[in-house]
């Protein structure tokens, strides 16, 4: 349930909420980069790692997992790939605080008409971006062909949404985050269905990376638990989601729910998403995994 990237949303908010959500998803983030490099260099092989010399995070956003890769591949330039300059500036800024300078760097490119720009990687991370563009599978292949003989591809993909309230939380009808999930989803297929180029797939990551030519290496399901009571920064995140879903689609819920989505959104009431104790977060992401042939 990230915000959607429209051209005409509010860009420090939309940096604000990448990097709450970035916070909330750390742990989630370290066993996965761990992981990713387990399957390149066999845990802690130097000589491997050092053989990493260039990654790629594909829709970086602000940053944060492009400077995460760089504690992990130590020796590689990491590039965090993005096409919106603000996110791109966040994500050198964090770089310079995290001393990473040099190390990290930024590189413009509108997916698709840019991939052929990106250059060659030993690694690829690509998270929750590929959705975005309209032909899933040539976006595989164009990520594929960058890949270096034995680099490795990671796609993160939806998962599970996230889950933040109990079935009844004392107003409106139960069930109201079922409901807030199907209507997403809908606004979701709405949204492909619009991209350029848009080609209707059966979304089978692991196939689809056998189809750009890789050799599939292993899926990861990796979860995200924050119990209630939640600290005030996750509570903030779940504010600023629920304004966001508000607007996207609100549209598509019956009066009583949007009556309830509005009393969650109300800063100042018990019943609000910032004051109850019952708010929790609990997600999962998948990640899939593929590696280019040596010889090719």
């Amino acid at each position: 349930m990230n915000p959607h990237r429209a051209g005409d949303i509010d860009r420090d908010a939309l940096a604000d909420a990448l990097e709450r959500e970035a916070r909330l998803h750390l742990p989630y983030l370290e066993q996965a980069v761990g992981w990713l490099r387990g399957l390149l260099c066999g845990g802690d092989d130097v000589a491997a790692a050092a053989a990493v010399g260039r990654v790629l995070d594909v829709g970086s956003g602000p940053g944060v997992v492009a400077c995460l890769l760089a504690r992990y591949f130590p020796c590689a330039e990491i590039v965090a790939v993005d096409r919106d300059p603000g996110l791109l500036e966040r994500a050198r800024s964090r770089a310079e605080g995290a001393d990473l300078t040099g190390r990290v760097v930024t590189q413009h490119a509108d997916l698709p008409d840019d991939f052929g720009e990106l250059g060659g990687a030993d690694v690829i991370w690509a998270s929750q971006a590929v959705h975005h563009l309209g032909d899933q599978q040539a976006a595989l292949d164009a990520l594929a062909a960058s890949l270096r003989p034995g680099g490795v591809l990671a796609v993160a993909e939806r998962g599970l949404p996230p889950r933040f309230l109990p079935r009844d939380i004392g107003i409106g009808r139960p069930g109201l985050q079922a409901r807030l999930d199907a209507a997403l989803e809908d606004d979701f297929s709405g949204m492909r269905a619009r991209l350029p180029g848009h080609e209707r797939t059966v979304e089978d990551w692991p196939a689809m990376l056998a189809r750009a030519g890789l050799v599939p290496t292993g899926s990861r399901t990796f979860l995200v638990d924050h119990p209630a009571p939640l600290d005030l920064p996750a509570r903030e995140h779940l504010y600023e989601l629920l304004q966001h879903l508000r607007e996207r689609i609100g549209d598509r819920l019956d009066a009583e729910d949007r009556s309830t989505l509005e009393c969650l959104v109300d800063g100042d009431a018990c019943t609000g998403i910032l004051w109850r104790p019952d708010a929790f977060y609990l997600t999962a992401v998948t990640v899939h995994t593929a590696r280019a042939c040596t010889r090719r």
